[in-house]
């Protein structure tokens, strides 16, 4: 099984790509025809499929198939759980993981530069 981490990184490295970054930002307007994303780029369709399945791969969009065509929408559950670990992650809280005393900067004091 695999950690919050890992699983979180999967999704940050398919994010790393500008074209799938335009994908989701496409499809938070609702639910797209391949077709209709595909207008907006300057790739083939074959390309296209490739960054979709990264996208389902790491459980960001789904498909809905109708026909012959192609429907991706956000997997609205899985944005909203990655939103939540950035936020987490950020965000200086009461269980974090500096707070375990093995953490090598507790012994440093170091402190914000921002």
């Amino acid at each position: 099984m695999s950690s919050e981490y890992e699983t979180n990184a999967k999704i940050l490295k398919a994010l790393s790509d500008p074209n799938r970054l335009k994908i989701i930002d496409l499809l938070s307007c609702g639910e797209k025809c391949a077709c209709v994303i595909l207008e907006s780029f300057e790739f083939t369709q074959p390309t296209l499929s490739h960054h979709m399945k990264v996208l389902m791969d790491c459980g960001l969009i789904e498909v809905r198939k109708d026909g012959i065509w192609n429907y991706y929408k956000l997997k609205g559950k899985n944005t909203n759980k990655l939103v939540l670990f950035l936020m987490n992650l950020i965000t200086e809280k009461e269980n974090c993981i500096c707070n375990n005393p093995k953490c090598a900067c507790k012994d440093n004091n170091i402190k914000d530069e921002f």
